[in-house]
């Protein structure tokens, strides 16, 4: 598959046509990424358009119509065309078409920006809504980074600080349930091992978090993943002991179990109006 490579003094980072997603992660050598074995996990870093996660049912409904929608959406498995490229940095875009619009009827256009920043890649979205009706959609990350559970922690932050403890939304059978359960940190580290991810993901909303750090088991920094987002999910698959984690910057997430409400509706959902621009970002930034 095509692929488009930028690199600056200590780092390099590979990001493929298809899905626009990015493949590795380099400093001074050595990878950072997942590698996509398909034994645990067969993807790397998708990009979640037009959907974050699962549909109730696999069904959403719009403007009173009933459409099938796989988990995360389609963009991930589009080809994206090239539109800027330089040594450091590149854009890649993505817009509806006749296929697109038999599943999800509106109009879209979608740049990802790849941007390497010193020991930092910065990834952008901008999603544009060039019809004349809203758009209704979610975009999410999924990047995953090489670790062994065992071995590894995160820490939690918020503003710059360790959390003492954050909110985790349940998951049941890729939905969202009713239940919550509020995870205590020390010093906002949270220790993993094969059985941190039994449950499925944790889901952190309402903005509990901005910063989320791989670390060693001597709590050195590995990496962290910085974002705005008002949710972020962490996952590793459960009962695999996956060499790798997740740390996700969500604007969307699942729908919650039995949700049959229009797509406007959907916790999370984010409305654009004709023209409008919708631009966010997260960084990942390697210690």
């Amino acid at each position: 598959m095509a692929e488009i490579i930028i690199s600056n003094e200590r780092c390099s980072a590979v990001i493929n046509y298809h899905g626009a997603e990015l493949k590795s992660f380099k400093k001074d050598g050595k990878e950072y990424m997942w590698n996509a074995d398909p034994q645990y996990w067969g993807r790397t870093a998708p990009v979640l358009f037009p959907f974050v996660g699962a549909v109730n049912e696999n069904k959403y409904r719009y403007n009173g119509e009933e459409f099938e929608m796989g988990q995360h959406g389609f963009a991930r498995d589009m080809d994206f065309e090239l539109v800027e490229n330089d040594e450091t940095s590149c854009v890649f875009y993505l817009s509806a078409d006749e296929d697109t619009l038999e599943k999800y009827p509106m109009w879209f256009e979608l740049y990802i920006k790849y941007e390497l920043r010193g020991t930092e890649l910065f990834i952008g979205w901008d999603v544009v809504n060039s019809a004349d009706e809203m758009l209704e959609f979610s975009i999410g990350a999924h990047p995953a980074f090489n670790c062994a559970l065992s071995d590894s922690a995160i820490r939690i932050k918020y503003e710059g600080n360790p959390v003492g403890s954050f909110t985790n939304s349940v998951f049941g059978k890729g939905l969202l349930t009713d239940k919550l359960e509020n995870i205590k940190l020390d010093d906002g580290v949270m220790m993993l091992d094969e059985h941190s991810f039994d449950g499925d993901a944790y889901v952190i909303e309402e903005s509990q978090v901005d910063e989320v750090e791989l670390l060693d088991k001597s709590l050195n920094k590995i990496l962290s993943v910085k974002f705005t987002s008002p949710v972020v999910g962490i996952w590793s698959p459960p009962g695999k002991n996956a060499p790798f984690i997740c740390i996700e910057p969500w604007y969307g997430r699942a729908d919650r179990e039995g949700f049959k409400g229009e797509l406007k509706d959907r916790d999370w959902n984010n409305s654009l109006r004709p023209g409008e621009h919708f631009m966010v970002n997260y960084v990942i930034e390697l210690a």
